[in-house]
């Protein structure tokens, strides 16, 4: 019989193993994560929906997708993903992405009014702070009195308006009509 305080050998050796396998795991989990996240964070991934084939059309012929002085393209997720905190980010890509298999896998995309759920959802899947990350100066020179009004207001925070609500299709030239082309909808 062990007396009472001593330590069984094989004890301490199944708990180093156990340590070991637990820093193992969690290394492997977090490498494949960081791994996934970028790997899902192209506009090459996400044009393997058949459906976002015209949108990302439509990006490479706007500024944002590289029509630029600076040849800078900006990723889906620049634009599509808050940029508020990580864990907003990754909740919120986890439940778009999600949403996104789904309806890839139950609406004809040739059937869906794209027109229509531009209008009422943009501002669902088009965030501020994305804006925000890369567009530090709203009041340039050069821009309109009109611009300079409007980001005087939302600078100040006396207009509830968004981003998207005056820029609606800024990230993806003719959206609509490229859509409506592809989709064999003209």
């Amino acid at each position: 019989m062990e007396q009472e305080g001593t330590r069984h050998p094989r004890g301490k050796k199944a708990l180093w193993v156990g340590i070991s396998m637990g820093v193992l795991l969690a290394l492997v989990t977090v490498l494949a994560s960081g791994f996934m996240i970028e790997t899902t964070n192209t506009d090459a991934f996400c044009v393997k929906c058949h459906a976002m084939a015209p949108f990302r059309a439509s990006w490479q012929e706007s500024v944002h997708g590289g029509q630029n002085p600076q040849g800078f393209a900006a990723q889906c997720v620049d634009c599509h993903l808050p940029h508020g905190n990580f864990v907003e980010y990754l909740t919120t890509k986890a439940i778009t992405g999600t949403g996104d298999v789904i309806q890839n896998i139950t609406f004809d995309a040739q059937k869906f009014d794209w027109a229509a759920n531009a209008e009422g959802n943009r501002l669902h899947f088009t965030f501020d702070s994305a804006c925000r990350r890369c567009h530090h100066n709203l009041t340039p020179p050069g821009i309109p009195s009109g611009g300079l009004i409007a980001h005087r207001q939302y600078m100040l925070g006396t207009t509830g308006k968004r981003c998207a609500e005056c820029h609606p299709h800024v990230g993806h030239k003719d959206m609509l009509e490229t859509a409506a082309r592809f989709f064999n909808k003209t």
